[in-house]
């Protein structure tokens, strides 16, 4: 019997696909450099800003300086239109979202969470009004280790106070997530209800056969027995 859920945080719980969108390609326009170039640089730093090495505003500098386009006002302004982006996202969290994590609570279900999140990712998640539904957070930029690390599952498994079996992992499938909670003996279960959102050259995470999948986020009561 399932006793936990956890949940991933992006295309998962939110999206980044709505309002004002901001991704690679759009930083790329407004400093005008080459976007080829530029998600080179983005990539190569990744995870250290994933874990916790870089704040957004650091890691833009660094990639900036390297790519020539530096400035303090540089910075400040994509750190701003990111931020607007992020925004828009926690603004538009669907209804579909905040009833699974009610009716999982009235069921007396553990809630956590595990994201891949930069600084500003992070500080949104932390001041929205889905952040108190979860009884155990872990977020890579504050515990220094990404999805699909064994730890962070371990770890989880260890906050939620439950066995392995008795929790259910539910994420859109990135960073190999999945494949990381089934090895942690969890159960997992892939959401799809976010993928037509997305748009190039953002293609969303393959459908995994190997796991069960979920349409629509009331889905999810159905594998809790």
């Amino acid at each position: 019997m399932i006793k936990a859920v956890v949940f991933d945080m992006f295309e998962t719980l939110v999206t980044l696909f709505t309002g004002r969108t901001y991704f690679s390609e759009d930083i790329a326009a407004d400093i005008g450099v080459d976007i080829e170039l530029f998600r080179k640089e983005w990539h190569v730093i990744e995870h250290d800003r994933s874990t916790g090495k870089y704040t957004i505003e650091e890691g833009l500098a660094l990639i900036f300086k390297k790519l020539g386009v530096y400035s303090e006002e540089n910075v400040k302004a994509i750190a701003q239109k990111r931020h607007q982006s992020l925004d828009d996202t926690f603004s538009s969290i669907p209804e579909e979202s905040f009833q699974l994590l009610r009716e999982l609570k009235d069921r007396g279900i553990k809630i956590g969470l595990m994201t891949n999140t930069f600084s500003d990712e992070r500080d949104c998640i932390k001041n929205s009004e889905l952040y108190p539904f979860f009884d155990a957070s872990l977020i890579s930029f504050e515990t220094g280790i990404c999805k699909p690390a064994p730890e962070l599952y371990a770890r989880m498994i260890t906050l939620l106070d439950v066995k392995p079996e008795e929790c259910l992992y539910v994420g859109d499938g990135g960073s190999r997530e999945l494949f990381g909670a089934r090895d942690a003996g969890m159960k997992a279960v892939q959401c799809t209800w976010f993928r037509d959102r997305a748009f190039e050259p953002h293609i969303p995470c393959p459908v995994f056969e190997e796991f069960d999948h979920a349409e629509h986020q009331a889905d999810i009561l159905d594998f809790l027995d």
